[in-house]
C-alpha cells in the first residue's frame, strides 16, 4: 500500500514546520469558533449552539434568513452552493453590512467573520431592516 499521498500538504516541511502549520490551523479554527459564538450571541441565540455541526448551520440560516429549515437546501449539490452565497449576503444584511462585506464573507471568511463577531455591528433582524 502506498501512503505517500497521505501527508502531501506537509511533505516538504520539517517537523518544526509541521508543528507551526498545525498551530496556525488550530488557531484559525479556534478564532472561527469564537467569532461564530459572538455572532450567535449578538443575534440573541446561545453561543454554544455553534459547536453542534448541523444545528449550528440551522441557527446560522435562522439568523440570516428567519427560516432555519432552509438549511436543508445545503444538501442539494448546486443549489447548496448558490444558497450558501445567499446566506452570506443575508447574514451581512442582518448586521447592516452591504454587498462588499458579502464578498468578504464569501472569499475571506476567516477575516470577515471575526469582524462581524467582534466588531461594532449590531444584529438588525433576519435580512436586515425591512423597507417601509
Amino acid at each position: 500500500m502506498d501512503y505517500t499521498t497521505t501527508y502531501e500538504a506537509t511533505s516538504g516541511m520539517s517537523t518544526a514546520g509541521q508543528v507551526i502549520y498545525l498551530i496556525v490551523v488550530l488557531a484559525l479554527l479556534v478564532l472561527m469558533i469564537v467569532a461564530e459564538w459572538k455572532i450567535f450571541t449578538k443575534a440573541g441565540e446561545k453561543g454554544w449552539k455553534c459547536l453542534i455541526p448541523f444545528y449550528s448551520l440551522f441557527i446560522l440560516v435562522k439568523i440570516a434568513d428567519g427560516n432555519g429549515w432552509k438549511f436543508l437546501l445545503f444538501l442539494i449539490p448546486i443549489v447548496g452552493f448558490i444558497f450558501g452565497i445567499m446566506v452570506d449576503y443575508r447574514l451581512a444584511k442582518s448586521f447592516g453590512k452591504g454587498v462588499g462585506f458579502t464578498f468578504g464573507l464569501i472569499f475571506l471568511s476567516c477575516i470577515f467573520m471575526p469582524i462581524l463577531g467582534f466588531g461594532s455591528a449590531q444584529y438588525l433582524g433576519p435580512q436586515g431592516p425591512k423597507a417601509a
